[in-house]
């Protein structure tokens, strides 16, 4: 009987042990995620913002902030971690002339396109061309240049 008390509390001693040191495995590791996902977000933010804006609903729901930051010389939209958009196909970050873009039917002459959009939440950052004039521009928007829709927009307040 002894023998039968003293297995069980030795396979629960065990159980014990290794349950503590999964979660505390668990703990740092999702205190490194933390940790590396701030860093991103200080990496990215680096620099002197000039401009900003806030995103608003197109022809989707679009959500988040714009800045114009200059890091080492080299300009850069950037939008925040709370940028978020629908996916769509074909999507581009652009800058225009107008601070609220038409939804649909864009005019060639009445902007210029950026890039293509990395993702449709979270940080990014997109390198400003040289030859760009940002005075020319009074906002940056999502569009969608197969059905040359915008899905949001974010005026830039100058």
């Amino acid at each position: 009987m002894k023998f039968k008390f003293l297995a069980v509390l030795g396979i629960a001693a065990v159980l014990s042990v290794s349950y503590a040191k999964e979660a505390t495995s668990k703990q740092v590791s999702t205190q490194i995620q933390h940790t590396t996902a701030s860093t991103t977000v200080a990496q990215a933010t680096q620099g002197t913002a000039t401009d900003s804006g806030t995103f608003k609903a197109g022809e989707h729901p679009t959500q988040g902030t714009v800045s114009v930051v200059t890091d080492k010389g080299k300009r850069y939209l950037e939008f925040d971690q709370s940028f978020k958009t629908d996916n769509g196909p074909d999507l581009y970050v652009i800058l225009h002339r107008s601070d609220a873009p038409p939804i649909s039917g864009i005019k060639k002459k009445d902007y210029v396109s950026i890039a293509r959009l990395q993702k449709t939440s979270g940080v990014q950052r997109y390198a400003l061309p040289d030859n760009v004039n940002l005075a020319d521009f009074r906002s940056v928007a999502v569009w969608c240049r197969k059905f040359n829709a915008t899905f949001g927009y974010a005026p830039l307040g100058k």
